[in-house]
């Protein structure tokens, strides 16, 4: 049993600080005899689910907290409007929990309480809220993003995020790895005396899932070329792991047509930008922290945070979320109720096609491109736009009847 030298406060948990460079070098080892099962497990897991052979698809929502609340319940009227004729069939089920809030994390000292993710993990995808994460200082205790927590959980490996500007001819698709990089350790590092030391791990099983489901979707989808976006000059062993492997596996899909470019992540947010350039991208595959970023700045481009949902794909559960997060502050200054909910509606459309509802997801990305362009529709996040729900209730009256 490895034994830890580390400060508890009254006010929260703080991360580990060691006296002694034993107990960190200890602290160490555990982390690595981690990382040696995980990686071992991904190739355990690597048949994918088939959701044509379910009777019943279970839909879980996790309202959240913060705004999460007020925004998922909207997104949840508009699944429930569209599927109104499987769900009474019993061909879906749509489960809300509840339990994600940060006052209930809080309260167990936990990134998901066990009941919580017991019930996560007896539905087959999962439409998620924003959630809370605590930083340093603030009043909750230190405990793991529920965001992070969950794609490690249910290995969603794959964060897939589209961003589209036609106008501008940007069509650009980001698959951002979600279970390693940066984020997989945040947690776990040592404050050590004066200086303080975080982790990121990169794995040969890990960057070769992500890159390759980067290059198959550009095969399957007429794409030409693939942008790996590392900082591999740098951080010359992680990233530069994931450039080696990536560079690899795009010789295999030279015969298709499909090219392979490398940019480092401080040149390609600024090529982001570059309206003479926008144009030339395609596909994007990246370690989780730069993607992170780039699908953030991504979305602005696209017309803020709030328009933009998230897929989190593994082989067998899947989770669709907004972008953005928490919006605490709306809460504390009365503004919830103008949220902007087309984030989560959009990550129910996503949720819709990826199990197979194409023309369901369809309808409800037609009424939420018309919605979003009518100014009287307009959401400001403050009581001189419309609220979530006023602007949820044009939506659903602008979808076909469901059939």
């Amino acid at each position: 049993m490895v034994a830890y030298s580390y400060i508890h406060y009254t006010k929260k948990e703080d991360p580990m600080e060691f006296n002694t460079i034993e107990a960190a070098t200890n602290h160490f080892n555990a982390l690595v005899e981690q990382q040696m099962k995980r990686i071992a497990d991904i190739s355990a897991n690597s048949e994918w689910v088939d959701y044509t052979t379910k009777k019943i698809i279970r839909i879980g929502i996790c309202w959240g907290d913060g705004i999460g609340e007020h925004i998922s319940n909207q997104a949840e009227r508009v699944l429930r409007h569209v599927c109104q004729a499987d769900i009474r069939d019993t061909r879906i089920q749509i489960s809300p929990i509840k339990g994600l809030t940060i006052e209930n994390r809080a309260a167990h000292k936990t990134a998901i309480p066990d009941d919580v993710l017991a019930e996560i993990k007896q539905c087959d995808v999962i439409l998620k809220g924003p959630t809370t994460t605590p930083q340093k200082g603030d009043q909750w205790p230190n405990i793991e993003s529920a965001n992070v927590a969950m794609r490690r959980e249910l290995d969603l490996f794959a964060c897939v995020r589209p961003v589209r500007v036609p106008d501008k001819g940007i069509d650009w698709t980001f698959f951002r790895e979600n279970t390693e990089g940066a984020y997989m350790l945040g947690s776990k590092g040592v404050d050590f005396r004066d200086f303080s030391i975080d982790f990121k791990v990169i794995s040969n099983a890990g960057a070769d899932r992500i890159i390759r489901l980067a290059f198959d979707y550009a095969k399957a989808n007429g794409k030409r070329k693939v942008s790996i976006v590392t900082k591999s000059n740098v951080i010359k062993s992680s990233d530069g792991r994931f450039s080696e492997r990536a560079m690899r596996i795009a010789k295999e899909y030279e015969p298709y047509g499909i090219s392979c470019d490398e940019w480092y992540i401080d040149i390609m947010a600024a090529k982001l930008l570059d309206e003479n350039r926008q144009r030339e991208f395609e596909v994007f595959v990246m370690p989780n922290l730069y993607g992170d970023i780039l699908t953030d700045e991504a979305s602005q481009i696209q017309g803020g945070v709030g328009t933009a949902g998230s897929a989190n794909i593994g082989t067998r559960y899947a989770m669709f979320e907004a972008v953005h997060g928490s919006a605490p502050r709306m809460v504390t200054e009365g503004r919830a109720q103008y949220a902007d909910p087309s984030s989560m509606i959009k990550a129910s459309a996503m949720l819709l096609r990826h199990i197979g509802f194409g023309i369901k997801a369809d309808a409800i990305e037609y009424a939420l491109d018309a919605c979003v362009k009518d100014d009287a529709l307009r959401i400001t996040g403050h009581s001189n736009g419309v609220s979530a729900e006023a602007f949820t209730n044009a939506l659903i009256e602008r979808m076909p009847t469901p059939t």
